[in-house]
């Protein structure tokens, strides 16, 4: 069976070694050292506390995720997150990571969030056509912001409005929501 579900801490491993290609192999990640799993759990765990992290299941195995996070610290921020999305290789353009940013940008929505931000190390085609096929807009171009295998790496950023008007309620922290309910594949 294949299917969306709110990750757990049980998955910190395979979800470690679906982004450890990215951090080891490419210029995607500005990290330079994979976490391993211990360091993946810790970071889920504080996600899980304010924002959802959803894993895609097939036969059993998780073979992509997605989460948000706060976008920045600053209070005046809480409303905004950003956004994220990694996938095994093998269901690459699959229509895995559309459904996973789906079902996550209605929860951030849910929560009362009113922009997702999603930060893409260019070039990255397959990563920006996800974005936009999702609504996202190019908003910003940090040119030679990081340094990695030996060049400089520019980061675009990418926004999207979950919900508009100025009556803002307090965003509800993932945690205190109800547990979402998704539909199998």
């Amino acid at each position: 069976m294949a299917g969306i579900r709110v990750a757990c801490i049980e998955d910190a491993e395979a979800i470690a070694e679906i982004y450890g290609p990215y951090v080891r192999d490419t210029v995607i990640s500005f990290e330079e050292v994979a976490p391993t799993p211990a360091q993946m759990a810790e970071r889920m765990g504080r996600i899980l506390r304010t924002h959802p992290y959803l894993v895609h299941e097939e036969a059993g195995e998780v073979v992509a995720y997605a989460y948000g996070s706060p976008h920045a610290e600053r209070a005046a921020y809480r409303w905004s997150c950003d956004v994220t999305v990694y996938a095994r290789s093998d269901v690459h353009r699959k229509g895995v990571g559309r459904r996973l940013y789906g079902e996550l940008l209605a929860l951030l929505e849910a929560q009362g969030l009113h922009m997702a931000y999603g930060g893409i190390a260019l070039p990255n085609a397959s990563s920006v056509a996800l974005h936009e096929a999702m609504g996202f807009r190019q908003v910003a171009l940090y040119p030679e912001v990081g340094f990695k295998q030996g060049a400089w790496r520019d980061v675009g950023w990418w926004a999207r409005t979950l919900a508009s008007g100025t009556d803002r309620v307090e965003p509800i922290l993932f945690a205190d929501m109800p547990a979402p309910q998704f539909a199998s594949d």
